[in-house]
């Protein structure tokens, strides 16, 4: 048996072949999902670059002074974004301020309390529902409950539609973000005697906050676009900024208004509010993560 070699085994040879063809298979496989890869990847660059590169030659050709100091005025008389842009800012902060608090507390539920909970299982799903449902809805739900009974569009029910989009993407992140703390970390904590809300709030807050800052920057980059809820709610306003308790003007209703116009200057400050959004939102991303990994 000592002078028999691996190869003079009977079967041997044809299974060595049959790995050996194997092998080749999982490795042509690999070369082809690794480049299919690559190729939705410079799919999707490609794509958010014309897109980008669009906004830039269509938008920065309308940028001034008067686009930031001036209220929108009528065809032909020069005006700006200056109502738009308050409104925009204001409706997103309140709408942000609200969500974010709720959803950061439901999310920490759902993770830490709600384990194997019913009631956890129906928020969880009510949650799920709420973050696919098409935001026309939910600008619905607030006309119906807010504008229609009070008689009037405002900027406080444009800020409430925005909030109720807000809270199910902080959820969800936030409960995700929780889950993937180890469990010795929270072990550690209680062990040294440390209740739990404080072994959340030092502990698992501390941990998970890059993944919930990133989730609020993504409800942030969602509401400051969305148009359909606000047509609902604060309407528009296209000579003023309006009150809190009066149609609002936002870029988005702006830019749905001005985009289908057929006086140019009107197209060209919907281009420009297109690009100010953009940058907005990759301004506050960009300011993050700098100030996040500072920290780290």
């Amino acid at each position: 048996m000592s002078a028999t070699t691996y190869s003079s085994i009977p079967g041997a040879a044809k299974n060595e072949t049959v790995a050996q063809r194997l092998s080749n298979r999982r490795r042509r496989s690999d070369t082809i999902v690794k480049y299919l890869c690559i190729l939705a990847t410079l799919i999707g660059l490609v794509m958010l670059a014309s897109i980008l590169f669009t906004l830039l030659v269509k938008g920065v050709g309308g940028l001034s002074l008067s686009v930031f100091t001036t209220m929108t005025k009528p065809p032909g008389s020069g005006g700006g974004l200056l109502n738009a842009i308050l409104g925009t800012l204001i409706q997103t902060v309140i709408g942000t301020a609200v969500g974010t608090p709720i959803g950061l507390m439901v999310g920490t539920y759902l993770a830490e309390y709600g384990q194997g909970s019913k009631i956890a299982d129906i928020v969880r799903f009510v949650s799920d529902i709420l973050l696919s449902a098409p935001s026309i809805l939910i600008g619905l739900f607030v006309y119906q409950f807010l504008v229609e009974p009070v008689g009037g569009f405002s900027g406080i029910a444009g800020s409430l539609a925005l909030a109720i989009i807000v809270i199910p993407i902080v959820v969800r992140t936030t409960e995700d973000m929780l889950h993937l703390i180890p469990a010795t970390l929270r072990e550690a904590a209680i062990g040294l005697g440390a209740p739990k809300w404080k072994m959340i709030t030092l502990i698992c807050y501390r941990s998970a906050k890059e993944g919930i800052v990133t989730g609020v920057l993504l409800a942030i980059a969602r509401i400051a676009g969305e148009t359909a809820p606000l047509l609902f709610t604060s309407l528009g306003n296209s000579s003023a900024l309006g009150g809190m308790g009066s149609p609002m003007a936002s870029l988005p209703v702006a830019i749905y208004q001005y985009a289908g116009s057929a006086f140019e200057d009107w197209v060209q400050l919907a281009w420009v509010g297109a690009l100010l959004i953009t940058v907005g939102v990759l301004t506050i991303n960009i300011l993050a993560r700098f100030a996040l990994r500072g920290k780290r």
